[in-house]
C-alpha cells in the first residue's frame, strides 16, 4: 500500500476542515481576450497575494491546437511558478495540474522542489493526467496507457518527494550509483489530484491531499463530494482529505444580480456569489479558485472580490 500524503502547512492553509477558502487561477483575462501580458499578471498575482487570497494556480497547457477549446497562450508552468515564488509572500502556489502523464517525474520532482525552495514551502503541486489524444501522441505516448503511466509516474514522484526521499530508477544497472535530490524541500511537498487522472476515488484517497475537480452543478456535485466522502471514510478513516473545485466567474459590476450558469461556472452580483459559496462551504467544499472572465477590468474584480467576498471566509 502507498504511504499517506505529506502534511504539510501549506496545505492546512488552503484545505481545512469546515473552512472554505478561495484561490485565484492565473491568467486572468477579459471574455474574448487569448493573449496574456505576464508580467502584468505577475503583478496582479502580487497584489491578489497581498489582499489575502489564499491560493494562486497555474495551469500546464503542453501545446496549443486550433481544435483545443481553450485557445489562450500559457506559460511553462515551472517558469511562472519560479517568478510567482519571488513576488509573493503568502498565497499557496498551486500547480492546477501538471500533467504527469507526459512529463517524467523525477523532471516533476526537481521541479516541484525548485518551486518549494524559492517559495519557502508555499507549493502545492497538482497532477492531472491531460485529456488529448492527439497531445499525447505527440509526445509520443499512448493515450490508452494513461491510466497505468499516472498511477506509474505518481508512486515514483511520491518517493522522491517523500521526507525519506528515494530516487526509483526507470532502469539501473548492477554498479549505477544511488542518486538523490537536492536541494531538498524546506517543507514536504504535497500533492494534490486534480481530476480524477482515470484513477478511482479509492485509489485518490489514499495518496492524495486531496481532490480537486472541475465545476458541476449544485446537484451533481453533492453526489461526487459524498462519492469522495465515502472513499476517504473506507481508506484514510482518521485523516482529513480535502475537496475543492475551479470555478469559471463572471462577476457582475451589479451587486445584487442573480447567478446565472455559463460555462463550468456563473455570471453573478457579489451578493449571490457569497450565498453560493456558503452554501458550498455547508455542503463540505474547502476551496475554490475563480477562473475570472467578463468585461470588468481584472484588477477591479480582484478588489471586489478581496473587499467584499474573502472577508466572509478567510478568517486571517
Amino acid at each position: 500500500m502507498a504511504s499517506l500524503p505529506h502534511a504539510a502547512p501549506i496545505a492546512a492553509r488552503v484545505f481545512a476542515p469546515s473552512q472554505l477558502t478561495i484561490g485565484l487561477s492565473l491568467p486572468v483575462l477579459r471574455t474574448d481576450t487569448h493573449i496574456a501580458d505576464f508580467r502584468e499578471q505577475v503583478a496582479l498575482a502580487q497584489h491578489a497575494d497581498a489582499l489575502g487570497f489564499r491560493a494562486l494556480w497555474v495551469r500546464d497547457v503542453p501545446l496549443n491546437s486550433a481544435d483545443y477549446p481553450d485557445p489562450v497562450g500559457h506559460l511553462d508552468p515551472w517558469v511562472l511558478l519560479g517568478a510567482l515564488a519571488m513576488h509573493t509572500r503568502r498565497a499557496a502556489l498551486i500547480s492546477g495540474a501538471i500533467v504527469l502523464t507526459l512529463r517524467h517525474p523525477l523532471h516533476i520532482a526537481k521541479g516541484a522542489v525548485s518551486v518549494s525552495h524559492l517559495a519557502l514551502g508555499r507549493f502545492i503541486l497538482g497532477l492531472g493526467s491531460g485529456d488529448r489524444p492527439a497531445e499525447y501522441a505527440a509526445f509520443g505516448q499512448d493515450g490508452e496507457a494513461r491510466r497505468e503511466l499516472y498511477r506509474r509516474h505518481w508512486d515514483t514522484l511520491a518517493a522522491a518527494l517523500a521526507p525519506d526521499s528515494r530516487i526509483v530508477p526507470d532502469l539501473a544497472s548492477v554498479d549505477a550509483p544511488e542518486f538523490f535530490l537536492l536541494p531538498r524541500p524546506a517543507e514536504p511537498v504535497p500533492m494534490l489530484a486534480v481530476g480524477s487522472g482515470g484513477q478511482s476515488v479509492d485509489w485518490i484517497a489514499r495518496r492524495s491531499i486531496g481532490w480537486m475537480t472541475y465545476h458541476r452543478e449544485p446537484e451533481a456535485q453533492r453526489a461526487r463530494h459524498a462519492l469522495w466522502r465515502a472513499a476517504v471514510a473506507r481508506n484514510a478513516p482518521d485523516a482529513f482529505r480535502a475537496f475543492g473545485t475551479a470555478m469559471r466567474l463572471q462577476l457582475s459590476d451589479d451587486a445584487h444580480e442573480a447567478a446565472t450558469p455559463v460555462s463550468l461556472g456563473y455570471r453573478t452580483g457579489r451578493i449571490a456569489l457569497v450565498g453560493m459559496l456558503e452554501a458550498m462551504r455547508e455542503a463540505g467544499m474547502h476551496h475554490v479558485t475563480f477562473n475570472l472572465g467578463g468585461e470588468r477590468r481584472a484588477r477591479e474584480v480582484v478588489d471586489e472580490l478581496a473587499a467584499e467576498v474573502l472577508p466572509h471566509f478567510h478568517v486571517d
